[in-house]
């Protein structure tokens, strides 16, 4: 039997029903970024095909600097969406105030608040119930359930032609029309036990996932669909293993969390082989970049710590303590770039930290067992999923 105690729960207790506040809307006193050139318009061919050309081959990530918003996320209200594992509930949090504005029962199991590709919806994932909830980031409300095969996470291709359903209790990826939801194929991965986080190629060809109970990553042929390759780590952590992913800047390598080797893997960027080993803390589990795209993230979730890495090189800047302890899990940087917000995966917190120097800048309590946490909007051209990963 799957190893069960950090993913999975038994049972649900019934969430509390509470009104949302009326939210006010929230101005920016950030100066206003240069206009973003048109994103990639999504594709209508039976496969996948390469977004255009990068603007800046030296970072995949430029689209999405500081406050650089697209005509959809400029029309969302800030908030942070924060998903609950155990309490079925997406609680919602005003970051101009910390304050709790809404809180909303969403199903089951809710793991992660993913934004769509065209980052107009947040889908709130529910693996056990089998649906999304889609809410309105205008507004911040949630609208229709949709049903989707065991979204533990999910994903959208470069070409915003696919909603990949993360279905990590089947070991599949399940492919959706991310606009009719209809489904459109399956790809079995049985050896990928755990499958979990996954990014892209800087083309968008190929998308590589870890395989968190199996301690490998799975290469996945993004046009044709199929599993390339399985490459396992040096050391095999099968209890919580490789978990997070991101690709490097320039496209050179991925980063790769992995919980119970407490650091970080460096896959090379054909994600052929494992390059070397980055000790980072106790539970590395999230990588997130800073929005600069000069630096990444990694929470240490049982070490209460962030370390912070040059996202080039992966060279070991510095390592941020929580005060008081702390599980950080999953979350974002703010579009602004001064704040880093995370879950408490097992204290029932969300964390902001100042990206400057890592202070503790509020200490947030909220339901049980906080996990994929979306700071929205966010900058760039579009989404391709998880908790706000944009391009």
């Amino acid at each position: 039997m799957r190893h069960l105690v950090f993913r999975r729960v038994t049972g649900f207790v019934a969430g509390v029903v509470v009104a949302a506040t009326t939210l006010a809307a929230c101005s920016s006193s950030e100066p206003a970024a240069p206009p973003l050139p048109p994103p990639p318009p999504p594709k209508t061919e039976t496969t996948s095909e390469a977004p255009a050309a990068l603007a800046d081959a030296h970072n995949v990530y430029a689209g999405a600097g500081a406050n650089m918003f697209s005509d959809a996320a400029k029309a969302a209200k800030p908030l942070v969406y924060v998903p609950h594992a155990k309490s079925g509930d997406v609680w919602v949090i005003d970051p101009a105030t910390f304050a709790v504005v809404g809180k909303y029962p969403a199903g089951k199991e809710i793991q992660h608040v993913v934004p769509s590709y065209d980052m107009n919806t947040l889908y709130a994932t529910d693996d056990m119930a089998n649906h999304v909830l889609a809410f309105d980031p205008k507004t911040g409300l949630p609208g229709r359930q949709i049903p989707v095969t065991d979204p533990y996470n999910m994903y959208f291709t470069l070409d915003g032609k696919y909603a990949i359903s993360v279905a990590e209790a089947r070991r599949q990826l399940v492919w959706y029309d991310p606009v009719s939801w209809a489904q459109r194929d399956v790809t079995p991965v049985p050896e990928c036990a755990g499958i979990d986080h996954a990014d892209f190629s800087p083309d968008g060809q190929t998308a590589v996932f870890t395989c968190e109970f199996s301690g490998q990553i799975a290469v996945i042929d993004i046009p044709t669909h199929k599993v390339l390759r399985l490459v396992p780590m040096p050391q095999r952590h099968t209890h919580m293993g490789p978990q997070d992913i991101k690709l490097a800047p320039d496209g050179s390598v991925y980063y790769i969390a992995d919980s119970d080797a407490n650091g970080v893997w460096v896959l090379d960027g054909a994600a052929t082989k494992v390059l070397r080993f980055i000790p980072t803390g106790m539970g590395a589990h999230g990588i997130y970049l800073s929005r600069d795209a000069e630096r990444l993230f990694v929470t240490n979730r049982h070490d209460a710590s962030v370390s912070v890495l040059n996202a080039y090189t992966g060279e070991v800047i510095t390592k941020w303590k929580i005060p008081g302890g702390g599980s950080p899990d999953m979350g974002n940087v703010t579009a602004d770039g001064t704040q880093l917000w995370l879950s408490g995966r097992y204290d029932r917190s969300v964390y902001v930290l100042s990206t400057k120097d890592g202070s503790l800048i509020r200490k947030i309590p909220v339901g049980d067992e906080p996990h994929g946490l979306c700071v929205w909007p966010q900058p760039g051209h579009y989404s391709l999923g998880h908790t706000g990963i944009t391009r």
